[in-house]
């Protein structure tokens, strides 16, 4: 008989076996014909116009993540909402905690200018070259 660590074991190398084995399977077993159509990028049916390897703007990246973040958050308030009038106010509480978290975040997200599409640019004050000549 095996431990239950023996059980989990077994069933981890039974898994990189049998990742091992489709992706061995895949590569011996697919049809290699590229074409010119295979090879080029797709663009949800329609033509691509210039270079398809572009550089994206970053926060296309930031305000993703910040959605993905709160959005999974917010998640846990449905088990909470089912379960709040058995477990009283301590749930309340806790809840409450948890929510001004997320605000303070969402606060300092919000003030970074993280949310903005269009961050202006940060505006950097010029000292004329008069004043300092005038001085002299």
């Amino acid at each position: 008989m095996l431990s239950d660590f023996g059980q989990v074991l077994v069933f981890m190398i039974i898994a990189v076996a049998f990742v091992a084995f489709v992706l061995l399977a895949s590569k011996v077993f697919y049809p290699k014909r590229p074409s010119k159509e295979k090879l080029s990028t797709y663009e949800c049916g329609e033509n691509t116009i210039g270079e398809t390897w572009l550089k994206f703007n970053v926060r296309f990246y930031v305000v993703a993540l910040i959605f993905i973040v709160f959005d999974v958050e917010i998640v846990f308030l449905f088990p909470w909402a089912v379960v709040f009038r058995e477990m009283g106010m301590i749930a309340f509480v806790e809840m409450a905690i948890f929510l001004i978290i997320l605000i303070f975040g969402f606060i300092y997200v919000l003030a970074k200018g993280d949310l903005y599409w269009d961050k202006p640019k940060p505006v950097i004050p010029k000292l004329e070259r008069e004043i300092f000549n005038s001085q002299k």
